[in-house]
Formats: structure tokens, C-alpha cells, sequence
């Protein structure tokens, strides 16, 4: 009986806050336009402050936005007042998070912003508020009902859902997509999940290419060179034409005894298949299990051009499943 009790108290948390969430998804407005549309615009640093847990709040969007290509941080606004204002520069844009907007802290914040023309963000529940007042542009978190009438919950949950709003609507409109947020993700499960073939297919001299007319008996020295267990046959106007599997030619070997003198054309398989160099890794690995292959030309526009070489030990060896 006492461990039900302890999930209905967890209930009504988790409902206060769809509560907020709902009431502030209600009261979304053209400021929210405005927000957005300044924030896509910043051609310098966005910067947040807030106090309590609305400085949390804070710090976790400033982080949201910098991983989607709005350069962004937290301010500490007991530092603000001891030197830290300077640097707020007049092209940033400042975001102030506090529930009631009244918050002694944020003054001298509030008084900079607006002394300096410096574009101001409230994120805010009070309309009468000096926060309210004092904002170009107003965020108005609708009041809320708190866990056990004063801990800060719902409200909290309402700020950070518009942080992740603003975050998501300006990366949007400013498209940045995978590829660049690989780029400020290198490490950890998503940037290794969003690599590209590019990023792990090995180039120039380590592609074991051979002519369409070589001799297997020269082809195999290659193939035991570049210990890839497959060799990629061009033409003369150097197009991958076919590949040469280790398996094939254990297969061929079985049949008859005249293998090295056959030519790689004889031998190989027609039409390869192949990736375009900007794919995901894990989409070439997914392609690899569903063909039932360990190899995978490599291609950029022209399928008929090779420009890399794939095996399932790369991408394997770079964690990405």
C-alpha cells in the first residue's frame, strides 16, 4: 500500500507539470516569432541568466542553443554584479529567466541591458514584474499551480519546454542539420551515430584497385597487400567496372586450376554495389547486413567513379550500430 502511495504522489507531479505544459503551449504568441527571429539574426553570443532554479533552467538552455549553432552561455547573476557585466557586449542578445520577475539578482542585469540598448528576453510569469516591464520582448510563462503548492516544478518544466522551443525553432529556420551538428558533436553516441562513410572509408594508395585486364595471378599480390578481402576492377577510363571477392576466388579455386592465369575481368562480379560518400556510416552498415557483404565502394555524384573503399570493420571499429 505505501509504494502506491509513493507513485500517486508521483502521478500528481507529472500532471501539475502536462498541466503547465498545456497552458503554456496555449499562450505561445508572436513574441515567440519575435524571439526566434532575433535569435536567428544574433550575430554575436546569446546569453542567459536566471537565479535558483531558474538559473539552472538557464544554464541547460544556454547549452541547448550553443548545440544548435546559436553560440550561447550562462551568466551567474550574483557574478554579473562583481565585474561579469562586461561580458555582455551591445550586440548580444540577453535572456532573463525568473518566475516572478522580481528577483533583486537580476536588477542591475535588467537596468545594464536597457542603459545599453542590449536586446532583453524575460522569460516571466508576473505582468506587473520589473522583468515584464523592462523586456523588448516578453515570454510570458502562464502561473501555475507547484508540487506541494511551493517547490519550484511546473514552472520550471514550462521554462525549460521554451528554452527547448526556441532552440529547436531557430535551428530549423537556420537548417542546421546533421552534418553540422556532427561537427560540434565529435564525441559521445551521436556524434559517432552520425558519421559519415567519408568520415571512415579509406582513400588514394589503400584502395586495392586493379585493372580489368590484370592477371589474377598479379591481382592476388594486391589482394594479399592490401588485406581488404576484396579488389575493385577498373577500366580504362578508369570506372569501376566489378569486384573481386577473397570468397569468390576460394570458390573459384575449388573448380578449377587455371585461376591465375585467368584475367580479373573473367573473374569479377558486374555492377558492384556501392555508397555515395555522404550517406550515414550506419546506413552503408545497414545496406552491408541486408546484401550480405563485408566491402562497399564508395562514390561521389558519379557511381561509376570509386573514390574510397568501405569495410565493415570500419565501422564496426568506430562503435556505430
Amino acid at each position: 500500500m505505501r509504494n502506491k502511495k509513493y507513485t500517486n504522489i508521483a502521478k500528481d507531479v507529472i500532471n501539475l507539470e502536462i498541466k503547465a505544459l498545456q497552458k503554456l503551449k496555449k499562450n505561445l504568441n508572436k513574441s515567440f516569432n519575435e524571439a526566434v527571429e532575433h535569435l536567428v539574426k544574433c550575430q554575436s553570443k546569446v546569453i542567459l541568466c536566471g537565479v535558483g532554479k531558474s538559473g539552472l533552467i538557464a544554464s541547460k538552455i544556454a547549452a541547448t542553443l550553443s548545440s544548435v549553432g546559436t553560440p550561447s552561455f550562462y551568466l551567474s547573476a550574483g557574478d554579473s554584479s562583481h565585474g561579469d557585466l562586461g561580458s555582455i557586449s551591445k550586440k548580444d542578445i540577453l535572456i532573463l529567466i525568473s518566475y516572478s520577475g522580481q528577483t533583486n539578482e537580476l536588477k542591475n542585469i535588467i537596468q545594464y541591458a536597457n542603459r545599453n540598448k542590449i536586446i532583453l528576453i524575460g522569460i516571466v510569469s508576473k505582468k506587473e514584474s520589473t522583468l515584464y516591464k523592462a523586456a523588448d520582448i516578453k515570454l510570458l510563462i502562464p502561473e501555475v499551480k507547484e508540487s506541494a503548492g511551493i517547490v519550484p516544478t511546473s514552472s520550471t518544466t514550462a521554462q525549460l519546454a521554451l528554452g527547448d522551443a526556441l532552440a529547436i525553432a531557430s535551428m530549423k529556420i537556420k537548417k542546421f542539420g546533421n552534418q553540422d551538428f556532427k561537427k560540434i558533436h565529435p564525441a559521445g553516441s551521436l556524434g559517432q551515430q552520425l558519421k559519415t562513410v567519408e568520415d571512415i572509408m579509406l582513400v588514394g594508395s589503400r584502395i586495392p584497385f586493379v585493372s580489368e585486364n590484370s592477371k589474377m595471378n598479379d591481382a592476388l599480390k594486391i589482394l594479399e597487400t592490401k588485406k581488404l578481402g576484396i579488389l575493385i576492377v577498373r577500366n580504362k577510363e578508369r570506372k569501376t567496372v566489378g569486384v573481386i571477392t577473397d570468397g569468390q576466388i576460394r570458390r573459384f579455386n575449388k573448380k578449377t586450376n587455371n585461376l591465375r592465369s585467368m584475367t580479373t575481368k573473367e573473374l569479377m562480379t558486374k555492377n558492384p554495389i556501392s555508397i555515395d560518400k555522404n550517406a550515414l556510416a550506419a546506413k552503408a552498415l545497414s545496406l552491408m547486413n541486408n546484401k550480405k557483404i563485408t566491402s562497399l565502394c564508395v562514390y561521389e555524384k558519379n557511381k561509376n567513379k570509386t573514390i574510397g573503399v568501405l569495410h565493415i570493420h570500419h565501422i564496426l571499429n568506430s562503435n556505430i550500430s
